[in-house]
């Protein structure tokens, strides 16, 4: 069974695990991000543990299998993790569905995030629940020694009404 809650302090470092595990799997197209790792990881750690009030997590079977974050509360999703252990079996799919209900129920009208432009498991998974990509950008990475693109996309989640000729205001 999967149930989505609220993240809670005292699993910071099992979440920051589980992000760390989700990002090699999406970096691997990017390049060798070894040397990356370790700063990965205290960087998980520092916003998990920091954080983890803006987290929302995917737990199957009693145990945090997933977990989702909007740093500033408004409608950029900034983390979307999944174990790769736990992908394709509607974990993704259930977290998506309540962090944008989450993002309605707090008064904005769509959702945005971004990724690497070689993440097309991602990009993929998020076009599938009705995302667009609606733009690209080139940003050089030092670490990587070599330019990565990005794609941001985004959903409208309340329809808006437009004005038109003959509409009473």
């Amino acid at each position: 069974m999967i149930t989505i809650r609220s993240a809670r302090l005292e699993e910071a470092d099992l979440l920051a695990e589980i992000g760390v595990r989700a990002w090699e799997k999406a970096m691997i197209t990017v390049g060798d991000t070894r040397s990356m790792v370790d700063n990965a990881r205290a960087s998980f750690r520092h916003f998990t543990h920091k954080g983890w009030v803006t987290i929302m997590v995917a737990d199957r079977g009693g145990f945090a299998a997933g977990w989702a974050a909007r740093e500033d509360l408004d409608e950029n999703i900034t983390d979307f993790w999944i174990d790769p252990d736990q992908q394709r079996l509607g974990l993704g799919s259930a977290l998506l569905e309540a962090v944008e209900a989450e993002i309605v129920r707090q008064g904005f009208d769509k959702a945005s995030l971004q990724t690497h432009a070689m993440n097309i498991e991602a990009i993929g998974f998020f076009e599938k629940h009705g995302y667009a990509v609606n733009w690209l950008t080139i940003a050089y990475n030092p670490k990587l020694d070599r330019d990565v693109q990005s794609v941001g996309l985004s959903k409208q989640l309340v329809a808006v009404e437009p004005l038109g000729y003959g509409q009473e205001f």
